[in-house]
């Protein structure tokens, strides 16, 4: 006897929150990769405007801090825009990007405190929206 697997269907409610998320994590990304993009702009110009830590354990110059900065934003800000189309690839580099996104606002976090914790948490609200909606919501709402 052969079974039959019928297709799971979600709840109105359920895409709409999939579709919810994935728009509130592309959105945020956008914010917080430009945010990153002017933190790095900031730091290639004129490095008096960050804090000096002489004694600082993962010490580099403020000018290749900027630069980090500043290409992790424009690749945060790449993958907000393809967030809005709903793309796998957008949702795993979203998850990646803003991992290292963490990491570097913690390696930097003696040269600018209060910016570097605020983008940690944009980005922690990021990888929360982008890993708490299952894959198949959101294929579904694009059906």
């Amino acid at each position: 006897m052969a079974s039959t697997v019928t297709p799971r269907r979600h709840s109105p409610g359920t895409m709409a929150a999939a579709a919810g998320l994935t728009v509130f994590a592309a959105v945020l990304l956008m914010i917080a990769g430009v945010l990153d993009i002017f933190r790095g702009i900031m730091a290639i110009a004129n490095d008096q405007v960050f804090v000096n830590t002489p004694n600082y354990v993962f010490k580099f110059d403020l000018t290749s801090w900027g630069w980090i900065h500043l290409a992790l934003g424009v690749v945060g800000v790449i993958v907000s825009l393809g967030l809005f189309t709903a793309a796998t690839w957008a949702r795993v580099g979203g998850v990646v990007i803003a991992s290292l996104l963490i990491i570097a606002n913690f390696l930097s976090l003696p040269y600018y405190p209060m910016w570097s914790l605020t983008l940690i948490a944009m980005y922690g609200f990021i990888i929360w929206g982008l890993c708490v909606v299952r894959r198949d919501d959101v294929t579904d709402q694009r059906m």
